[in-house]
């Protein structure tokens, strides 16, 4: 499939999203503040521009860590397989660890790091993902906090590729059909 700008509807505005950040952040403000420690890791690579935004909207001191995952490859659907591309630079024993992904899909990829996380001894694990799509989910998982539930469709923009482009769109967009 190849793929243009042009090719796209947008599904979520960059408003749409950058409001719905701000709420987000509050609720994770308001439900931290009494905790010390909070200590976010993003899933990279998909979630860097949800996270750049998701850690100015949280009015609390916190430390940030990356992770690298990957289950796609340059397809538009999962392969199954997922394979960690970059460990955590930080411990995370005994802190309050909140994973900020871009997109919970089968739940395959997000049920493996809930469970290497979960070896690792936190003191609490949430997950806050941008994106849900449920129609896909193969897998039970538990997320916290979700930004939008969006239909079964493979979607680019704000952080999200096809083959590594259109991650620098301010928007989400989909493939326009026919």
């Amino acid at each position: 499939m190849n793929i243009k700008r042009e090719d796209l509807d947008v599904l979520l505005s960059e408003e749409q999203i950058q409001t719905r950040i701000k709420e987000i952040g509050a609720q994770i403000t308001e439900a931290y503040k009494d905790r010390d420690d909070l200590h976010v890791i993003a899933v990279l690579k998909g979630s860097f521009m949800f996270l750049t935004d998701l850690v100015k909207a949280i009015d609390l001191e916190l430390t940030v860590d990356f992770l690298g995952l990957s289950s796609y490859g340059d397809s538009t659907e999962t392969s199954g397989v997922v394979r960690m591309t970059q460990d955590l630079s930080l411990p995370i024993k005994n802190r309050h660890v909140l994973v900020v992904e871009d997109i919970v899909d089968t739940g395959l990829t997000l049920k493996y790091l809930v469970e290497n996380l979960q070896t690792r001894h936190p003191a609490s694990l949430a997950i806050v993902s941008l994106l849900d799509k449920p129609e896909n989910r193969t897998v039970d998982v538990d997320v916290q906090y979700t930004g939008f539930t969006i239909p079964n469709e493979f979607v680019i923009g704000y952080g999200l590729d096809y083959a590594e482009k259109f991650r620098n769109l301010p928007f989400i967009g989909v493939v326009r059909k026919g």
